[in-house]
């Protein structure tokens, strides 16, 4: 009797070893079709799309501007530092990935030589905002240097030299990085002023400048950009004044520009103090809500950039950020996250008197809804389990992106969701402030990280 009672139990614990390999298989084969659909659409739609028709053969640099069906526009294209260093990241990534096109590694020494050549300002310093298509500085239409641009050209540049290895590459960016570093730290408060002179000097807001620029502020956009960009940079050269600066902006990001609710507060006066018009009346708030609101997107691409950094870092179980990124995707799935077609909204806001933000702006524009996936699935890793199903999360944006954000006819993606804004199917697909990078940098991300599990 014994024995048979025995033989049934060690049955059950077979059939139960089965089960979970099965089940395990079948995960396993789940992950591995998300990962190369994925790696299709990438390759594919976005990638070839843009590569090498966006190289600029005769003038140096990229195009930028193209119309709905990837058309190339006839007009000035002219040439601003974030996209031109965006592509140049693009390709340098991508000359790592498919080294068998050539046309991404010559795309990338094309962009570099740019960058350096017609990008930079040979005698003052600092990468200039825009150029014409030849590379003339447009000082008239930008007449400023940005922390938010400069952040880009060091980001693409250790890119650049981490893919090809290419030494005068990290001397660019070293240069840039110094420069920056030099003229628009801010030794006092931390953290790094966003408008520069074009020598450099930190711009100070004029008594008369309209309440609704962010002119002179200091700002969360290009403060998460130069987290990134030191990150990127910490990857390929350690150097100590590098390490202490991106351990400052990871602790800025992290503790003063991430508010107690989880989300990023937008802009500050120089010494961090928020700029907010909550006490005002609702239509104040909403002519001023460019430089004061709950910006989704930005919340759940930064809770990433935390973690990368403090992983960069060698920050090892900094249970610290971990908890603030999530914090961050909890509070925009809570009040910023499309629960009937998946997707997180554009804009919220802390009405005074109200708990809970108001959704001011419901569209979903095309680089918070790639970040997000890449976010998400990040999330699902480290809380496979938690009560938010951050791995359904994912799965039900990948499924949003491909049936309202990616254009399976002419390739990249719409600017914002066709659910919300069916026009945008006609819309420009490439300009100055629209490329591939969060595309790319979050469906790589994600591709990775499916391919582990």
């Amino acid at each position: 009797m014994k024995l048979k009672i025995s033989l049934f139990f060690l049955s059950l614990v077979f059939l139960a070893s089965c089960q979970k390999t099965e089940k395990s298989e079948v995960e396993e084969n789940k992950y591995k079709l998300l990962a190369d659909e994925m790696e299709t659409s990438l390759r594919e739609n976005l990638l070839e799309t843009w590569y090498p028709k966006a190289i600029d053969l005769d003038s140096g640099g990229y195009f930028s501007n193209f119309t709905y069906d990837f058309q190339l526009k006839d007009n000035s294209q002219e040439k601003m530092i974030v996209t031109q260093a965006r592509h140049l990241w693009s390709n340098s990534k991508a000359s790592a990935l498919y080294r068998r096109q050539k046309h991404y590694a010559d795309g990338a020494k094309h962009g570099f030589e740019f960058l350096r050549d017609k990008m930079w300002d040979s005698e003052k310093g600092g990468f200039y905002q825009l150029v014409s298509r030849s590379g003339k500085p447009l000082l008239d239409k930008s007449p400023h240097k940005t922390a938010y641009g400069n952040s880009f050209g060091i980001y693409a540049l250790a890119a650049y030299f981490g893919a090809t290895g290419d030494s005068a590459g990290l001397d660019m960016a070293i240069k840039a990085f110094r420069w920056l570093d030099e003229h628009s730290h801010d030794p006092v408060h931390k953290g790094y002023f966003q408008h520069l002179e074009q020598d450099g000097t930190p711009v100070v807001r004029p008594a008369d400048t309209p309440s609704t620029s962010e002119l002179g502020y200091k700002d969360q956009n290009s403060s998460i950009h130069l987290l990134e960009a030191f990150t990127e940079l910490y990857m390929v050269w350690k150097d100590p004044t590098l390490k202490e600066r991106l351990e400052e902006m990871l602790l800025l990001v992290r503790d003063t520009i991430t508010n107690d609710k989880g989300s990023l507060v937008l802009f500050f006066q120089p010494d961090w103090t928020p700029v907010s018009f909550q006490d005002q009346s609702e239509e104040v708030i909403m002519q001023h809500k460019g430089l004061d609101h709950v910006s989704y997107g930005h919340d759940v691409e930064t809770a990433y950039l935390i973690l990368e950094s403090s992983h960069v870092l060698g920050w090892e179980n900094d249970q610290e950020t971990l908890t603030k990124a999530k914090k961050m995707v909890d509070h925009a799935l809570s009040h910023g996250w499309d629960n009937d077609l998946a997707g997180f909204f554009d804009e919220g806001y802390y009405f005074l008197g109200e708990e809970k933000p108001r959704v001011i702006k419901d569209t979903k524009n095309w680089w918070a809804q790639s970040e997000g996936m890449n976010t998400l699935l990040l999330m699902s890793e480290y809380f496979p389990n938690d009560e938010w199903d951050y791995f359904g999360k994912f799965e039900q944006l990948w499924k949003y992106n491909q049936d309202y954000l990616i254009d399976h006819e002419h390739g990249d993606w719409y600017s914002g969701g066709l659910d919300k804004q069916p026009e945008l199917k006609t819309a420009d697909k490439g300009h100055i402030w629209k490329a591939n990078y969060h595309q790319f940098r979050a469906m790589q991300g994600c591709i990775e990280r499916l391919e582990k599990f």
